[in-house]
């Protein structure tokens, strides 16, 4: 049996560097999310142009950014089960070409099926494997004890990323059209991230290291987490099939598809939102980039918060962040304010998005194994569904009653029912974090 073979196996050669080499796979997961995230919310600043050359209906021209997701959610089972065989390098890499690929060949678009071929199934399934997914199946393994804030911070890059290159992106539109800005970011993407990612590896047992950066352990050595809680369940060697038999996984995806309906429900809605209830393009526009960079101190505070405290309580400060931004949203229609304004984009930024600092480490608390790709790949597709519904749902309210409110009305609901969630799936009661380990 291989697994017979591999425990057999004398240990790797440690690397010897001045640091842990999981923060270099931090700061190349920074840089990866900050261009590759942000080079599909790009579809945003070229949509007015595509619109503006092919006169197609909005509706058929959005379709592409929302068959992204459907793209996204078929493959992401895959992705993990990938991830399980063969590693982080072939999945993200695999990424970085379909993304690439996908932004070159949107140059040559001149019907709408090609514009959902590249910028909808190509863009949208390669940044399923470089982002969020691709990041989380193997950043885990390289920390316990900072999971939270090594996550947070290599996601963090989103917002960094989306304040430099957003608006170069928009700057190569207004001069020279948005082809050669495709195919900018699609070079840019190749060239930058294929090269950088080289540097990826599975587990810190691939170069003789442990999680965190911990002392090597003899390989007949017998080391019990000193963070496990429920020995069963954590001795357990949770396959596909038996974890998807289990509540917690079904509290984790029903917690995931509802905080990604909040999120994106929000954030595709409130420009639009805006100017209808009387602020101007320009303010609208500046809220919604304002939100992702004060997503950063957030998401790393509460990132490193989660290690300390425990991943439900973050999850529920983030849910929190929605609801409150939910709040604010319903109070700024009959009173458009300045200081709301703020308040909207403090609570949607700073808390809101600090989800992310523990969407990878819940599921890996609970379910934490060989077969982990495909069983976060499942989860995962809960969230994309939700990401998907939310904006449309959203959208079909305010059609049939003329207001938002009804869709914000759910979204906070939406916000409730996924802290509870996570709350019922209880990873505390399987792995304590580095903050509740009895010394």
């Amino acid at each position: 049996m291989p697994l017979v073979k591999s425990a057999a196996a004398p240990p790797q050669p440690r690397l010897r560097l001045p640091f842990f080499y999981g923060w270099l796979l931090v700061a190349v997961g920074f840089v990866t999310m900050a261009v590759g995230v942000n080079a599909r919310t790009a579809f945003s600043l070229l949509f007015p142009a595509i619109l503006d050359e092919f006169h197609w209906s909005r509706g058929v021209t959005a379709g592409a950014f929302s068959f992204g997701f459907v793209a996204s959610a078929l493959i992401t089972p895959l992705v993990g089960r990938v991830m399980d065989a063969r590693g982080p390098l072939l999945v993200v890499e695999a990424g970085v070409v379909g993304m690439a690929a996908g932004l070159l060949l949107t140059m040559l678009a001149q019907q709408p099926w090609q514009l959902y071929l590249t910028l909808g199934a190509l863009v949208g399934g390669g940044v399923n494997c470089l982002a969020y997914t691709g990041q989380s199946l193997y950043l885990t393994n390289w920390f316990v004890r900072r999971r939270g804030l090594a996550l947070s911070i290599a996601f963090s890059g989103v917002g960094l990323g989306s304040i430099t290159l957003l608006p170069w992106v928009e700057s190569l539109i207004a001069h020279s059209g948005w082809r050669r800005a495709c195919a900018a970011l699609g070079v840019l993407v190749l060239v930058l991230l294929m090269p950088l990612n080289l540097l990826l590896r599975r587990h810190p047992r691939d170069l003789g290291l442990e999680p965190d950066g911990g002392p090597v352990q003899a390989a007949s050595e017998a080391r019990p987490a000193a963070n496990i809680v429920d020995a069963a369940w954590a001795a357990t060697d949770w396959t596909w099939r038996r974890a998807i038999a289990t509540r917690r996984f079904w509290w984790i995806f029903l917690g995931y598809f509802c905080s990604l309906f909040s999120w994106y429900a929000i954030q595709v809605h409130q420009t639009k939102y805006l100017t209808e209830i009387g602020y101007d393009a320009a303010t609208a526009a500046w809220a919604l980039g304002f939100v992702s960079l004060v997503a950063v101190p957030g998401q790393i505070a509460l990132g490193h918060l989660s290690d300390r405290i425990g991943r439900e309580w973050v999850w529920a400060i983030g849910n929190g962040g929605f609801v409150l931004c939910c709040l604010v949203l319903l109070a700024m229609r009959t009173m458009p304010t300045t200081w709301l304004l703020y308040a909207m984009v403090l609570t949607q930024g700073t808390l809101g998005y600090g989800l992310t600092s523990v969407m990878g480490a819940i599921p890996a608390e609970i379910f934490e194994g060989r077969h982990f790709g495909g069983i976060f790949g499942t989860v995962m597709l809960g969230a994309i569904m939700g990401g998907g519904v939310g904006p449309l749902v959203a959208g079909l309210l305010h059609d049939w009653v003329g207001s938002y409110a009804p869709a914000f009305w759910m979204s906070l609901g939406c916000g409730v029912v996924s802290s509870l969630a996570i709350w019922r799936a209880a990873p505390r009661d399987v792995r304590a974090v580095a903050g509740r380990v009895a010394r």
